[in-house]
Protein backbone atom coordinates (compact mmCIF):
# COMPACT_ATOMS: atom_id res chain seq x y z
CA UNK A 1 0.00 0.00 0.00
CA UNK A 2 2.92 2.25 0.60
CA UNK A 3 4.44 1.66 -2.60
CA UNK A 4 1.50 2.24 -4.29
CA UNK A 5 1.33 5.44 -2.54
CA UNK A 6 4.36 6.70 -3.18
CA UNK A 7 3.84 5.99 -6.87
CA UNK A 8 0.71 7.78 -7.07
CA UNK A 9 2.02 10.90 -5.62
CA UNK A 10 5.11 10.40 -7.71
CA UNK A 11 3.50 11.06 -10.76
CA UNK A 12 1.15 13.77 -9.53
CA UNK A 13 4.03 15.59 -8.87
CA UNK A 14 5.37 15.23 -12.17
CA UNK A 15 1.61 15.78 -13.76
CA UNK A 16 1.39 19.61 -11.40
CA UNK A 17 5.09 20.31 -12.35
CA UNK A 18 3.99 20.03 -15.99
CA UNK A 19 0.60 21.41 -15.92
CA UNK A 20 -1.38 18.47 -17.05
CA UNK A 21 -5.07 18.19 -14.99
CA UNK A 22 -5.12 14.97 -14.62
CA UNK A 23 -5.66 12.78 -11.56
CA UNK A 24 -4.35 9.46 -11.36
CA UNK A 25 -7.22 7.76 -12.06
CA UNK A 26 -7.84 9.62 -15.38
CA UNK A 27 -4.09 8.59 -15.75
CA UNK A 28 -5.24 4.55 -15.37
CA UNK A 29 -8.04 4.68 -17.60
CA UNK A 30 -5.79 6.59 -20.31
CA UNK A 31 -3.14 3.80 -20.02
CA UNK A 32 -5.66 0.99 -20.02
CA UNK A 33 -6.74 2.81 -23.53
CA UNK A 34 -2.84 2.92 -24.34
CA UNK A 35 -2.59 -1.15 -24.25
CA UNK A 36 -5.45 -1.55 -26.05
CA UNK A 37 -8.18 1.22 -27.60
CA UNK A 38 -11.59 0.92 -28.31
CA UNK A 39 -13.02 -1.19 -25.07
CA UNK A 40 -16.36 -0.91 -24.11
CA UNK A 41 -17.32 0.84 -20.75
CA UNK A 42 -17.77 -2.02 -18.51
CA UNK A 43 -14.19 -3.58 -20.07
CA UNK A 44 -12.37 -0.20 -18.90
CA UNK A 45 -14.29 -0.43 -15.55
CA UNK A 46 -12.74 -3.83 -14.65
CA UNK A 47 -9.14 -3.13 -16.19
CA UNK A 48 -9.08 -0.03 -13.23
CA UNK A 49 -11.44 -1.93 -10.90
CA UNK A 50 -13.92 1.14 -10.74
CA UNK A 51 -17.62 0.75 -11.07
CA UNK A 52 -19.64 1.58 -13.68
CA UNK A 53 -20.54 5.34 -12.22
CA UNK A 54 -17.47 6.04 -10.94
CA UNK A 55 -15.72 5.24 -14.75
CA UNK A 56 -18.94 7.64 -16.37
CA UNK A 57 -17.48 10.24 -13.94
CA UNK A 58 -14.10 9.48 -15.05
CA UNK A 59 -14.35 9.53 -18.95
CA UNK A 60 -16.73 12.58 -18.77
CA UNK A 61 -13.86 14.32 -17.26
CA UNK A 62 -11.57 12.75 -20.25
CA UNK A 63 -13.97 13.98 -22.68
CA UNK A 64 -14.00 17.10 -21.65
CA UNK A 65 -10.31 17.47 -21.79
CA UNK A 66 -10.09 15.90 -25.21
CA UNK A 67 -8.49 12.74 -24.15
CA UNK A 68 -11.41 9.97 -25.24
CA UNK A 69 -14.60 9.95 -27.01
CA UNK A 70 -17.23 7.58 -27.14
CA UNK A 71 -18.34 5.85 -30.21
CA UNK A 72 -20.94 4.01 -31.29
CA UNK A 73 -19.80 -0.42 -31.08
CA UNK A 74 -20.54 -1.24 -34.90
CA UNK A 75 -21.42 -4.69 -33.58
CA UNK A 76 -23.59 -3.64 -30.70
CA UNK A 77 -25.56 -0.05 -31.08
CA UNK A 78 -26.42 -0.24 -26.90
CA UNK A 79 -23.04 -0.17 -26.51
CA UNK A 80 -20.15 2.63 -26.70
CA UNK A 81 -16.42 2.06 -26.87
CA UNK A 82 -14.15 4.47 -25.81
CA UNK A 83 -11.14 5.69 -27.84
CA UNK A 84 -8.69 7.92 -27.76
CA UNK A 85 -8.70 11.45 -29.30
CA UNK A 86 -5.21 12.59 -30.62
CA UNK A 87 -4.29 14.44 -27.66
CA UNK A 88 -4.84 11.58 -25.43
CA UNK A 89 -2.28 9.48 -27.83
CA UNK A 90 -0.19 11.86 -27.60
CA UNK A 91 -0.21 12.39 -24.00
CA UNK A 92 1.82 8.87 -24.07
CA UNK A 93 4.88 10.18 -24.99
CA UNK A 94 5.18 12.70 -22.70
CA UNK A 95 3.94 10.60 -19.27
CA UNK A 96 5.89 7.58 -20.12
CA UNK A 97 9.50 8.65 -19.65
CA UNK A 98 8.17 10.15 -16.28
CA UNK A 99 6.73 6.36 -15.24
CA UNK A 100 10.14 5.12 -16.78
CA UNK A 101 12.08 7.50 -14.18
CA UNK A 102 10.20 6.19 -11.34
CA UNK A 103 10.55 2.87 -11.62
CA UNK A 104 14.61 3.36 -12.89
CA UNK A 105 13.99 4.98 -9.23
CA UNK A 106 12.09 2.58 -7.01
CA UNK A 107 14.35 -0.22 -8.46
CA UNK A 108 17.44 1.45 -7.33
CA UNK A 109 20.03 -0.95 -5.58
CA UNK A 110 16.93 -3.65 -5.99
CA UNK A 111 18.30 -7.43 -7.73
CA UNK A 112 16.48 -7.82 -10.94
CA UNK A 113 15.60 -11.12 -9.66
CA UNK A 114 14.11 -9.93 -6.44
CA UNK A 115 11.85 -7.97 -8.35
CA UNK A 116 10.54 -10.78 -10.30
CA UNK A 117 10.01 -12.51 -7.05
CA UNK A 118 7.81 -10.21 -5.72
CA UNK A 119 5.39 -9.95 -8.69
CA UNK A 120 5.24 -13.68 -8.47
CA UNK A 121 4.63 -13.96 -4.63
CA UNK A 122 1.81 -10.68 -5.20
CA UNK A 123 0.55 -12.72 -7.95
CA UNK A 124 0.18 -16.02 -5.90
CA UNK A 125 -1.54 -13.94 -3.29
CA UNK A 126 -3.84 -11.96 -5.37
CA UNK A 127 -4.87 -15.54 -6.50
CA UNK A 128 -5.44 -16.78 -3.34
CA UNK A 129 -7.89 -14.06 -2.47
CA UNK A 130 -9.77 -14.51 -5.65
CA UNK A 131 -10.02 -17.91 -5.13
CA UNK A 132 -11.80 -17.60 -1.93
CA UNK A 133 -14.33 -14.84 -3.70
CA UNK A 134 -14.41 -11.98 -1.71
CA UNK A 135 -17.05 -9.73 -2.02
CA UNK A 136 -14.64 -7.41 -3.86
CA UNK A 137 -14.04 -9.75 -6.55
CA UNK A 138 -17.68 -10.92 -7.38
CA UNK A 139 -18.12 -6.96 -8.51
CA UNK A 140 -15.31 -7.72 -10.87
CA UNK A 141 -11.94 -10.19 -11.77
CA UNK A 142 -9.81 -8.43 -14.07
CA UNK A 143 -6.79 -11.13 -14.96
CA UNK A 144 -3.47 -10.40 -13.45
CA UNK A 145 -4.66 -7.21 -11.69
CA UNK A 146 -1.34 -6.68 -9.63
CA UNK A 147 0.64 -7.05 -13.04
CA UNK A 148 -1.34 -4.08 -14.78
CA UNK A 149 -0.98 -2.05 -11.94
CA UNK A 150 2.61 -2.56 -11.93
CA UNK A 151 2.47 -2.20 -15.84
CA UNK A 152 0.69 1.90 -14.81
CA UNK A 153 4.34 2.59 -13.61
CA UNK A 154 6.62 0.52 -16.24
Amino acid sequence: MKVQIAFKCFIRKKLKENGIDLSFEMLEVLKCLWEKEGLKQQDVADYVMKDKASLTLLIDNLTRRNLVKRTEDPSDRRNKLVMLTEDGLALKNTIEPWIDEMYAMAGTDIPEELLREGIILFDKIYGNLQEAETSCFLQARPENVINKNLQLVQ
